[in-house]
């Protein structure tokens, strides 16, 4: 029993075994942008700066969005060209 103790509260020397963060499963490239952007500290910001970060995110998910929009109807159009 003691052994069994020991196993599950300490880790063994060199062990792989580590708290998974929940993002940890998606590819992240070195420089990501947003990990980058996940990552900034925002204690340092005021109000109005925390306000203006809001607007400038959300029109990038605007801008995204139309991007996506874009692509979709290409993808359809082009599915639609090769059935005939």
């Amino acid at each position: 029993m003691k052994f069994l103790a020991a196993l599950l509260t300490r880790r063994s020397p060199g062990s792989t075994l580590r708290v998974m963060e929940p993002d940890e499963n998606l590819p992240r490239r070195a420089g990501d942008p947003l990990d980058l952007l996940a990552r900034y500290d925002l204690d340092p910001l005021s109000v109005e700066e925390l306000e203006a970060r809001i607007a400038a995110l959300e029109a990038e998910i605007a801008r995204t969005g139309r991007h996506l929009d874009r692509a979709v109807n290409h993808r359809a159009s082009a599915d639609a060209l090769f059935r005939r």
